[in-house]
């Protein structure tokens, strides 16, 4: 044991037995023990590190011997498309003529070894029990192979491809006891007979530019033309028959006329005036009457012209009366008692959409609440904004107001034009002194050199107040508009990141996004009611719809909770029930299912030099020690006790040099490899990220990073100690009884996957996918992952299945060469119009990826969507918690679900704040043949097996560790890139050391590449 020369720890000897400590249930996301807040979405490159891969000369180990398994009764659907899913529809042959499951081979209906097509030889061949010899080298595609069984099925009329699967039954019966709900789904009626016109609009200025560019013409200034042209004539355009997106499109319920026509609009205060040419083109008539066959299940495919339309005459009303922003509306006052201070205010409002249902056609609406922005004068908004503001001292504040001000839309006072600028700056000079030279009225008098103060008396008769500051720089491209600051004006609508909120200003947004369920549902009526809302204005009567203005009832069931299994102090594994209304447990005279030996740890201790907030090793020490071993993780001194300061985590090279130097005392001392680095920290830190991505790419140290500021109490240890416990290789907590439907039927992997995506306003970042897959059975609650980055903003997974390939052999490596039978892909962040993408892309790559090895496991691939508007009311609030949230284990699978495809409702976690959101799932491809109860049972017990924390999280653990798995590869791109910037700014004397980190690609797939010995552990959680 080290003792540093800053009065690091000092050991108290080997605690041994058992303590009695008390225990504490843990948090879910970012819980005290958590190594770092914030989500965002990126990724990393290719490389994953080694997976065994069997040649022909090096045979696979010899397969564990398995009981034969008595083969079940095929599902009714099973067999259905030549090893389709069961209920799927089937769709087309390929563009070379074979059918698409001649191409991916398919599982028949029995499970255990399956008998499978094979694919170079046609000929029927036993898989799914062990892993067989893997061709060094990949493949070259095998010839299609004609399959009878693709005759007879449905084929989507409009496209050759797959469509998700149906419905297997009527919904779910399983309930410890059913509830009533109101959903924030509001039926629409429509008129089938009805058709609208769906025309495009082209609108350019009558005078081409000069250099011959094309113009841009901004939203605001084409409503103003499209207003102008129903104005000029209202029987050929009338405005209350016509709706219109801002751009490009407008549907019309009445025939308009095509052609060109010439729009000459007049200064006014929404725009300069001046003469254009607007251009009408009928692009397609739109039959309503094909969203009610859909909704009957008569068409297969969603008719998305449709509801394209629709969705915009519901948005029609609120975009003439409101501020839109994305998807949402806010209203143009804030309310009362909504200012956030320093320039910002809060706006409640709305998002809508349109969903086809059970029940038919609904309108979706929810209340959204973001910060905007005041609109006032920049002068005042600076005054507010800035701390300490003093116009009189500018040049002392230059750089905050650049900070404040760039990039924000403004007007101006000076004349009546109300167009809106960009602020691009500040200009050099002050406004006394700044001059610009005028050109001559039709160039009749040669251009003079004049100062703004001279222009602005004599154009406007406006004295300037303010000289002695700058003027705001308003211009494009390379041209500069100078414009005093005393007469610009803030656009409204202009949001303003939570993130740079103050802390009290958070505090009260957050409270405000954040609102009781009864609250929220008084606010969504509202808005639903509301003249200005998506119902009002009559717009929708003129299209043949109508609302009902009453959230829609439906009945929920209550899923019953399961038994778990924990350790007991006397080292025996005991059963455990949860409690009844939130659904936690605790580990109060517990232990942990299978904890791990931590016998060689050390602890860098950051807080050190920091005098107010460091660690005090001889309190944390011991009673970490003592936490772990009542928790059944037997856990010796730290061989290494290393004190620094946090500016150590800011520089790459001296962090690498830190990290290496600890492993390599500890292995002399411990005679072994550094098992996990304990890492203390006195305050969050950007360092964060060169720590995690040296540690898991360069050194190969697990870390747990923790605050020193943190209350330091049980419950904290507990937390920390089972993160701990969990990333190497232990188990917390653990299902009692078999999973569902999968009872006795071999080995089954859960795989998650999800894309972490940069910032908005980043455009050259990558993506960061991310592949996440169980590597245990039956406990199924030990995961690897694969992080990979791919193009920018790219949702679809482009190595999907080379990744999961290589988690599959993974899986046979470490479970004695048996691959899993079946296998369940939960995939996250992917809405209904990307589905297709998903199951005619992904899922194919999936299935070809796996026949280079011959092997055809049983398929089910389901997504999980989090970023969706529905919300779950009790109609009678003691069927609830206290917080007036539905219980944890609400399903719903009736009347607002999808009127045949399979999805459900699922809010699996206790809603302590705010109004829960409900997890949608949605079943895309089915070869298991679930039934609702078996899959909404199944999902529910998985949330129980999250090791971070102990309650039942919201989202299925697959799809939460895969999110996880993805923000670390996006915070080892940001330490790459970041990390090269400060290296260049290093001395001569750390050059050396940085350029052996970074290449000159910072996507060079080796910068993102795990360590060998951290890339089969959960390093991620």
């Amino acid at each position: 044991m080290d003792r540093e020369a800053c009065g690091g720890y000092r050991g108290r000897g080997r605690g041994r037995g058992r303590g009695r400590g008390g225990g504490g249930r843990g948090g879910a996301r970012g819980n005290a023990a958590g190594e770092g807040a914030g989500r965002g979405r990126g990724r990393g490159p290719p490389g994953h590190g080694a997976t065994q891969v069997w040649s022909n000369q090096q045979q696979p180990p010899p397969p564990r011997p398995r009981q034969p398994q008595p083969q079940p009764q095929p599902h009714p659907h099973v067999g259905v498309g030549g090893g389709g899913p069961p209920g799927s529809q089937w769709v087309g042959p390929t563009s070379d003529g074979s059918s698409w499951a001649s191409k991916i081979g398919g599982a028949s209906g029995s499970s255990g070894g399956r008998v499978v097509r094979g694919q170079g030889d046609n000929k029927w061949v036993e898989v799914g029990h062990t892993a067989p010899s893997i061709p060094s080298q990949p493949q070259p595609p095998p010839p299609p192979v004609a399959d009878p069984a693709v005759k007879g099925m449905k084929f989507s009329k409009d496209s050759d491809k797959i469509i998700p699967v149906k419905r297997p039954d009527k919904g779910g019966k399983l309930a410890i006891r059913t509830v009533g709900l109101r959903a924030n789904h509001f039926p629409v009626k429509f008129d089938p007979n009805t058709i609208i016109m769906h025309y495009v609009v082209d609108v350019q200025p009558a005078v081409p530019p000069k250099n011959g560019r094309p113009v841009r013409i901004p939203k605001s200034v084409l409503s103003v033309i499209r207003n102008k042209l129903s104005s000029d004539d209202p029987e050929q355009f009338p405005l209350s028959k016509t709706v219109y997106d801002g751009e490009k499109n407008i549907f019309s319920v009445v025939p308009l006329p095509t052609g060109k026509f010439d729009v000459k609009v007049h200064d006014g205060e929404d725009m300069r005036g001046g003469s254009y040419v607007v251009t009408i083109n009928l692009v397609n008539e739109i039959k309503f009457g094909k969203l009610k066959d859909y909704l009957n299940g008569q068409l297969l495919s969603i008719p998305r012209d449709v509801l394209q339309g629709m969705d915009l005459v519901m948005r029609e009303n609120p975009s003439r009366y409101m501020i839109p922003f994305g998807r949402s509306f806010f209203p143009r006052e804030p309310r009362e008692g909504d200012d956030l201070g320093w320039g910002i205010t809060a706006s409640r409002g709305f998002q809508h959409s349109l969903k086809p249902t059970f029940q038919g056609l609904a309108l979706c609406a929810n209340y959204s609440v973001l910060a905007f922005r005041k609109k006032m004068s920049v002068l005042d908004f600076l005054w507010e904004h800035i701390p300490n503001f003093d116009i009189k001292n500018f040049q002392w504040f230059r750089r905050d107001v650049e900070d404040a001000l760039r990039g924000l839309k403004v007007t101006v006072t000076h004349w009546k034009n109300k167009q809106k600028y960009i602020i691009r700056g500040l200009t050099r000079e002050n406004t006394q002194e700044y001059s610009f030279i005028q050109e001559g009225p039709d160039c009749q008098n040669p251009p003079r050199q004049v100062r703004i103060a001279d222009y602005f008396r004599e154009k406007y008769d406006k004295d300037i107040m303010y000289k002695n500051i700058p003027c705001l720089d308003l211009g494009k491209a390379n041209k500069e508009n100078a414009v005093p600051m005393e007469f610009c004006v803030l656009v409204e609508g202009q949001m303003y990141p939570k993130e740079r909120l103050d802390r009290k200003a958070g505090t009260i947004l957050k409270k405000m996004s954040l609102v009781p369920p009864k609250v929220r549902e008084r606010e969504i009526c509202s808005v639903v009611r509301s003249e200005n809302g998506p119902c009002g204005g009559g717009v929708a009567q003129n299209f043949e719809m109508e609302v009902n203005t009453s959230m829609t009832s439906v009945r929920g069931r209550v899923l019953g909770p399961p038994v778990l299994k924990l350790g007991a102090q006397n080292g025996k594994v005991i059963k455990v029930t949860v409690d009844e209304e939130k659904c936690q447990w605790n580990l109060v005279k517990k232990s942990v299912v299978e904890g791990k030996r931590i016998d060689r740890w050390g602890v860098i201790d950051f807080s050190a030099n920091d005098y107010k907030s460091r660690l005090n090793p001889g309190f944390f020490i011991p009673e970490l020690i003592k936490r772990c071993i009542n928790l059944g993780i037997h856990m010796e001194e730290p061989l290494i006790y290393k004190c620094t300061s946090m500016n150590k985590l800011s520089r790459v090279d001296v962090l690498l040099e830190l990290l290496e130097s600890v492993k390599e005392e500890a292995y002399k001392k411990g005679k072994g490899h550094l098992q996990i680095l304990l890492c203390v920290m006195s305050r969050r830190d950007p360092g964060y990220k060169y720590l995690k991505w040296i540690s898991e790419t360069k050194v190969g140290i697990v870390t747990q990073c923790c605050l020193s500021t943190c209350r330091a109490n049980d419950q904290y240890f507990a937390n920390l100690a089972t993160k701990m416990n969990a990333k190497l290789g232990g188990s917390n907590v653990e299902l009692n009884d078999p999973l569902a439907h999968f009872a006795g039927e071999g080995h089954v992997m859960f795989v998650g996957a999800d894309v972490n995506h940069p910032g908005a306003r980043n455009l050259t970042s990558p993506s960061i996918a991310a592949v996440v897959a169980t590597m245990n059975w039956p406990a199924a609650n030990r995961y690897a992952a694969r992080v990979c980055p791919q193009l920018h903003r790219k949702e679809r997974i482009l190595d999907f299945g080379n990744m999961c390939l290589e988690l599959v052999q993974l899986y046979a490596q470490l479970n004695n060469n048996v691959l899993p039978d079946h296998i369940v892909v939960f995939r996250d962040g992917v809405s209904e119009g990307q589905f297709e993408m998903v199951l005619n892309e992904e899922l194919l790559d999936l299935k070809m990826a796996l026949q280079k090895i011959k092997y055809s496991p049983v398929i089910t691939l389901i997504v999980a969507q989090k970023r969706h508007q529905t919300r779950l009311f009790l109609e009678n609030e003691r069927d609830g918690g206290r917080t007036g949230n539905v219980s944890p284990g609400t399903v719903v699978d009736t009347t607002i679900v999808h009127p045949f495809e399979f999805d459900f409702y699922l809010c699996s976690h206790y809603g302590s704040l705010g109004t829960s959101k409900p997890t949608h799932y949605y079943v895309l491809w089915d070869e298991h043949g679930f039934t609702s109860d078996e899959l909404q049972k199944l999902i529910y017990h998985m949330c129980f097996t999250f090791t971070r924390c102990t309650k039942p999280v919201s989202l299925v653990p697959p799809v939460y560790y895969a999110d996880l798995a993805a923000y670390r590869g996006r915070l080892y791109y940001e330490a790459v890139v970041e990390g090269q910037s400060s290296s260049s700014s290093t001395s001569s004397s750390s050059s050396s050391t940085s350029s052996s980190l970074f290449s000159t690609e910072s996507l060079d797939p080796n910068l993102f590449k795990l360590h060998a010995d951290l890339e089969n552990i959960m390093f991620f959680v």
